[in-house]
């Protein structure tokens, strides 16, 4: 009889750690779901390089083709480094934010954000 009841106790606490994990399961998924909508318009607002080098050569009123020119690369290189093809090396990035009178530091930051 003794046996019977540690059983049943022991599949009692056993029901319900599993009830307890079901239920942090749940909750964890109606959080993750309820937070769609932030994550969809955190997704939005990111900014990429290419966009934060095209904001600010704009901003400059500046074309790519006086930019390449001050640079010494190819007009299709910062052209395709503002649609992301590929992203300019270090000494050019650098040179980018001197040309538009920022720290490159700053340039860097406003990726992923907005």
């Amino acid at each position: 009889m003794n046996t019977s009841i540690i059983m049943l106790a022991l599949g009692v606490i056993l029901l319900g750690g599993f009830v307890f994990l079901i239920t942090l399961i749940v909750r964890a998924l109606l959080k993750y779901l309820k937070s769609n909508e932030v994550r969809q318009a955190k997704a939005e607002t990111r900014k990429t390089l290419g966009e934060a080098i095209r904001e600010h050569r704009t901003h400059c009123k500046m074309t790519q083709e006086f930019v390449a020119e001050t640079l010494g690369v190819s007009r299709q290189a910062v052209s395709k480094w503002e649609s992301g093809i590929s992203d300019p090396s270090t000494s050019n990035l650098i040179a980018l934010a001197k040309l538009y009178g920022i720290p490159a530091e700053e340039l860097l930051r406003e990726v992923g954000e907005r």
